[in-house]
């Protein structure tokens, strides 16, 4: 068995917690509330800012050229594709790049962007992996599965981000980011291994916070959407 396999076992409940979560479905079902998507939209991209200095930390930690090229390749393409999407969906939504740049992160989105900069600040190449995973994979599983529903690709809103997150591009990034998951477990005594499934784990568990942080446009108690730069 290779150790993806082990974590995706590990985790599948909260995994498909992750792809049945109401948010989701309403992506593909085309019925998610416009407004709640604008939400999401803004703080998944103050999330890809630090999820990019993930990146940037690997390629730091990495051992040999060929790792980092693929490290600063992800860092390249979450900040001029990836980014480039949710600046397009900014624009449909009236929202300036000044608004978009001046945006104040959420409780759960300060919360899953510090554990996972911490965690790859301090620890190993294969921790910063496990950190990063749960996103690329889910993300690609999920496009791939909301894909396949008639006509979710063509949805004059949420069309685009389908066509991203099931495209074979991200794709290839995704299942990279699996590969080299197995590469730097192995060999790894098993004490080791139980730390990178927490880490998984706990990476997943944000996920799902944050798709329910999307569903219910929330921040901090007591205040205001329009207070908060979104």
């Amino acid at each position: 068995m290779k150790f993806t396999d082990r974590l995706h076992e590990k985790t599948l409940p909260i995994w498909r917690q992750n792809h049945n979560h109401p948010f989701v479905k309403g992506i593909g079902d085309g019925t998610v509330n416009q407004e709640n998507f604008r939400f999401y939209m803004v703080q998944d991209y103050l999330y890809l800012i630090d999820y990019s200095k993930v990146f940037a930390i690997g390629a730091v930690k990495a051992d040999d050229v060929e790792t980092m090229g693929k490290f600063a390749g992800l860092l390249e393409g979450t900040l001029n594709t990836e980014m480039a999407l949710h600046r397009k969906y900014a624009e449909r939504f009236g929202i300036s790049e000044e608004e978009l740049e001046n945006a104040k992160p959420s409780p759960i989105v300060l919360a899953y962007t510090h554990y996972m900069l911490h965690v790859s600040q301090k620890g190993t190449l294969a921790e910063v992996v496990a950190a990063v995973l749960p996103c690329a994979w889910s993300y690609w599983e999920i496009g791939k599965e909301l894909n396949e529903i008639p006509g979710a690709a063509d949805h004059p809103l949420y069309g685009d981000w389908i066509r991203m997150y099931s495209s074979e591009a991200f794709g290839e990034l995704a299942s990279w980011c699996i590969d080299l998951m197995n590469e730097v477990a192995e060999g790894k005594p098993e004490h080791e291994l139980q730390k990178l499934e927490e880490i998984f784990l706990n990476t997943t568990r944000f996920e799902y916070m944050f798709w329910d942080m999307a569903n219910n446009k929330q921040m901090w108690p007591g205040a205001e959407t329009a207070d908060v730069g979104i």
